[in-house]
């Protein structure tokens, strides 16, 4: 099985969301199913209907995150040491080299990824370029709007 690098901070958040569908999510869809069959004719029953799709989907999301933590490389951005190059983790900032608008992302895993953030997933055209660069380099990215080129104004590990 393929790892699948995260930062402490997505995995925490993966163990969290699955300790919330254990001790909260699934006792209270089992106490929907319970209250729905006690209303009767199962057949005709919607509410019974809809808590036991609402069971498969958390069924299903906690085997889909134990599979991820179970594949998980942790890495704690703040202890890598890449001697200024850009790897995952890492927090970039970007200056555009045509408007002169500065960006500051850091290179995360795909469930971490949150552009409104400033989290960029590893697999993304941008992260994909940065990857391997250092300060003061230039990339080119293939954006949906056109090539972008930024030039790398920092690299921190974070």
């Amino acid at each position: 099985m393929a790892t699948i690098p995260i930062t402490t901070r997505g995995a925490e958040k993966l163990k969290a969301e699955l300790h919330r569908l254990k001790t909260v999510d699934r006792p209270a869809v089992i106490t929907a199913i319970a209250e729905a069959r006690a209303q009767g004719d199962l057949s005709e029953n919607a509410e019974y209907d809809a808590a036991k799709d609402r069971q498969g989907f958390i069924e299903g999301r906690i085997r889909e995150v134990e599979s991820k933590l179970a594949a998980a490389h942790v890495i704690d951005p703040a202890s890598v040491n890449a001697g200024g190059k850009v790897v995952f983790g890492a927090t970039v900032e970007l200056e555009d080299e045509d408007s002169g608008a500065k960006v500051r992302y850091q290179i995360v895993g795909e469930d971490e990824a949150d552009l409104k953030l400033g989290l960029i997933n590893i697999s993304s055209p941008i992260a994909r370029a940065l990857i391997g660069k250092e300060e003061g380099d230039t990339v080119e990215v293939q954006a949906p709007g056109g090539v972008k080129h930024y030039e790398i104004v920092g690299v921190s590990y974070v």
